[in-house]
């Protein structure tokens, strides 16, 4: 988060699109590149690697430094027409042979995070380069060793150029990864807008949460509700999972890797279509349904005209002001509905549910507990 953590939120286009490099690609080609120096005094540019699924693609260099004991390799992220806050980055690995016996070693460098808490794939203290991109760049070192007859006793320094003020723009505060960003990717692949960037993301919220004895997590559509919610429970950031659209993603997970208690906050149009039973709830894949709302608003007791004139209504929030404008509290029985679907889709999982419904100023319309 593709580049969970890095990912931001963008709607995606109608037009086709170009896939790009995960961060974790540039770093082992830019590694490749490196050692290669550092063990033949040349540089190769471009530089080819072999991605999990066995596709080859090749990276230019962008920069490169040699001397005696030390060689570095940089290379500009493309991330295709992905929105990710590290396209056009330059991703730089450093490396220097080490003592007898010391393995390959990895270095967080400048603008590279350093992991601070419990639940993450990698252990606090070490660089935030996640599992797939050691594995990558362990297998370039070892193969390249192999070949020049030395053992891997390899120093592996990733540095992200601006990667500090990048990352403020990216989970990784929240999720106890401090000084820069993550190496990150499992395919080498970026693909455009993937929903499966942003639910990782989430998962790895919750992994944190847990980890750190949090029994409490909010998980909320906008950041307008996130704050409302937030406030209100007193919860720190580490709580707070950007779930987004992805109400399915978190609620699934939680299923398996339970917290206590959850908090869902949203608006009016978001949460009606949770209530509805939509666990996606992006415009593009799910739709509120005036005919639903209708029957709701009949259920507390709206008259005939006021019913076809939800039927007619264009949004879900001119069904809101026309309820309110009748006395009726279409929100809390939203709210309401909206949490019997997220018990559905805990199925018995042990966690207490609440549901906040706020407006687009942050006030709150109702709260099912």
């Amino acid at each position: 988060m593709a580049t969970g953590e890095n990912e931001i939120r963008v709607e995606k286009p109608a037009t086709a699109l170009r896939r790009g490099w995960t961060t974790g690609a540039c770093a082992t080609a830019a590694t490749k590149a490196a050692l290669t120096a550092l063990l033949t005094g040349d540089f190769p540019d471009p530089v080819q690697i072999t991605l999990p699924k066995g596709e080859t693609p090749s990276f230019p260099l962008a920069r490169e430094a040699l001397s005696k004991d030390h060689a570095m390799a940089g290379i500009i992220k493309d991330a295709g027409d992905d929105p990710d806050v590290t396209h056009g980055a330059l991703v730089m690995a450093s490396v220097r042979r080490l003592v007898d016996g010391a393995g390959i070693v990895f270095k967080a460098g400048p603008g590279v995070g350093t992991v601070t808490r419990a639940g993450l794939p990698i252990p606090p203290g070490e660089a935030a380069i996640n599992p797939v991109p050691r594995r990558m760049m362990t297998e370039v070192v070892t193969a390249l060793c192999d070949e020049h007859g030395i053992a891997p006793d390899i120093e592996i320094e990733i540095a992200i150029e601006n990667g500090a003020e990048l990352a403020l723009q990216t989970w990784n505060p929240r999720l106890g990864i401090i000084g820069g960003l993550s190496v990150l990717g499992t395919t080498g692949i970026v693909h455009p807008y993937s929903c499966a960037a942003w639910i990782h993301s989430i998962h790895r919220g919750i992994d944190v949460a847990r980890a750190e004895g949090f029994p409490h997590v909010l998980g909320a559509t906008g950041s307008t509700s996130e704050k409302t919610a937030q406030d209100f429970h007193k919860l720190s950031d580490i709580a707070c999972l950007d779930m987004g659209d992805f109400a399915g993603g978190l609620l699934k997970y939680l299923r398996v890797h339970p917290v206590p208690r959850l908090t869902i906050a949203g608006g009016f149009a978001k949460l009606t279509k949770l209530a509805q039973g939509a666990l996606d709830l992006h415009s593009g894949r799910s739709q509120v349904d005036m005919t639903w709302l209708a029957a709701q608003a009949e259920a507390l007791g709206a008259k005939a005209e006021l019913k076809q004139r939800i039927l007619s209504a264009n949004t879900a929030m001119e069904v809101l002001e026309l309820t309110q404008d009748h006395d009726l509290d279409l929100p809390m029985k939203i709210a309401s509905q909206a949490r019997v679907t997220a018990l559905e889709t805990l199925r018995g999982a042990p966690v207490e549910v609440d549901v906040m419904v706020t407006n687009r100023a942050g006030k709150l319309l109702a709260h099912a507990r």
